[in-house]
């Protein structure tokens, strides 16, 4: 079994400092957006945990303070299933921050049920995909200030099975819990894509990001779904948060002339995602289209 595990992670270690920068996690509580957050503090980073749960979030602050002795942490609330919580966060951001140079959109959900969120739009893609298309556009003017900064982007590889809907993006028809999660994540590449088109040039780049097969809370949500069965049985193979959290990291901290901006990692690569996943009509669209889903407070 270890010999299998061994397969599935890549040994990669870096020693780059990020004092003096500051950085901002979605869903930085638990599960790889914890750890995370205690890797870039330990860089000396100044690390922003946004969480929907405030009392969860500085729980998780104080586990990393207690590994990384004066570690930088903030806790700031943010539910990506509400535009106006979004809209607070990012004033509250200008009005506390100089500069953001990394933005890792890493909160997810993964739903047996059908729910929608505060707009009305179908969980996963509004959680996954629309709330953290909202946020980067919202602080897009603070990254750009602190130019050279990224926005990273948590995918998944289940996004090779997903299709946009276009003519049903608020996920009321015909409601499948593994289309609607796979869709989010084809979005969340697409959008990668589209976006590091419209600002490597004002020196934002963006990667979006497959962190494996991990075992992280999101599991929670399965409880009702029989492919849950199936992951429990190969279990051993999942990659443990902080394993799950190596990608992420690698895209935060490599050089950027290392790095290919829109592109897709994983195992600490560059790697090719679905033909859906490279259609840049496919996510022209979609961007356009995501300009004019819910009103929010545009800045």
């Amino acid at each position: 079994m270890q010999a299998i595990r061994s397969l599935l992670i890549t040994s990669w270690s870096s020693d780059v400092s990020l004092v003096g920068k500051t950085a901002i996690i979605t869903g930085a509580n638990t599960g790889i957006g914890k750890e995370t957050a205690k890797d870039l503090a330990r860089r000396g980073a100044r690390v922003i945990l946004a969480c929907r749960n405030l009392e969860r979030g500085e729980q998780a602050a104080r586990d990393i303070l207690t590994e990384v002795q004066g570690a930088n942490i903030v806790v700031r609330e943010l539910d990506l299933a509400d535009t106006k919580s979004i809209c607070q966060f990012a004033e509250k951001i200008y009005d506390t921050e100089k500069a953001l140079h990394y933005l890792i959109n890493n909160a997810a959900v993964m739903m047996s049920s059908f729910a929608t969120t505060a707009d009305g739009y179908e969980m996963h893609f509004g959680v996954n995909y629309l709330g953290h298309f909202f946020l980067t556009f919202l602080l897009l003017d603070l990254l750009k200030h602190s130019a050279p900064s990224r926005v990273i982007n948590v995918a998944s590889s289940a996004h090779a099975l997903g299709k946009i809907q276009f003519d049903d993006l608020s996920g009321k028809k015909n409601y499948n819990t593994i289309r609607a999660y796979t869709q989010s994540k084809l979005a969340t590449v697409l959008f990668t894509r589209e976006l590091a088109k419209r600002t490597e040039a004002v020196g934002v780049t963006a990667y979006a990001v497959d962190p494996g097969y991990v075992n992280t809370d999101i599991l929670r949500h399965m409880q009702k779904n029989p492919f849950l069965s199936l992951v429990k049985g190969f279990s051993f193979l999942l990659l443990t948060p902080a394993e799950g959290a190596y990608t992420t990291i690698y895209c935060t901290v490599t050089p950027e002339n290392q790095l290919l901006t829109g592109g897709y990692y994983r195992n600490c690569n560059v790697a090719k995602s679905c033909r859906a996943g490279q259609d840049d009509g496919t996510a022209l669209k979609l961007w356009a289209v995501s300009c004019y889903l819910p009103e929010i407070c545009w800045r």
